[in-house]
């Protein structure tokens, strides 16, 4: 099922007064996905930039070592976007898919101002806790 696209408004944002993942919900947060995505695009293709550029000759040990760490930092993060975009491409496809908005563990609402604040949440709050609370403890019992 591919949600229909809808026109909005200039400023428009999501009101709990409208139905919960109507069209105008579900095209505010396309648009919100989609313009993070390629914002991640760019900045990945400015760091691949700023390292093919970068003088791989540098003069003293020192500003070698220096330079490997900002690289290998330059590095997790492009590896971090990476990931992120996987996740954005996955809310992506909920959105087309209907399921977006709805908590995976219990179809419960996931609620604007969470989606708002993580555009890609797949658990409504009760259930990220509980699963944040499960990883804590597998970690404590190592």
């Amino acid at each position: 099922m591919t949600t229909k696209r809808v026109e909005l408004p200039d400023g428009y944002k999501p009101s709990e007064k409208e139905d919960y993942m109507c069209p105008e919900h579900l095209e505010y947060f396309r648009r919100l996905l989609l313009d993070w995505r390629q914002e991640l695009i760019d900045e990945s293709q400015e760091t691949i930039n700023n390292l093919r550029r970068e003088v791989r000759d540098v003069g003293d040990e020192a500003e070698r070592a220096s330079r490997e760490t900002e690289n290998s930092l330059e590095l997790r993060t492009r590896d971090r976007y990476r990931k992120l975009l996987g996740k954005i491409d996955q809310a992506l496809a909920r959105i087309d898919d209907g399921s977006y908005g709805y908590c995976e563990e219990t179809g419960e609402e996931i609620g604007l101002t969470r989606l708002e604040a993580r555009p890609i949440a797949t658990l409504c709050l009760d259930a990220q806790e509980r699963w944040e609370l499960k990883q804590k403890q597998m970690k404590d019992s190592r």
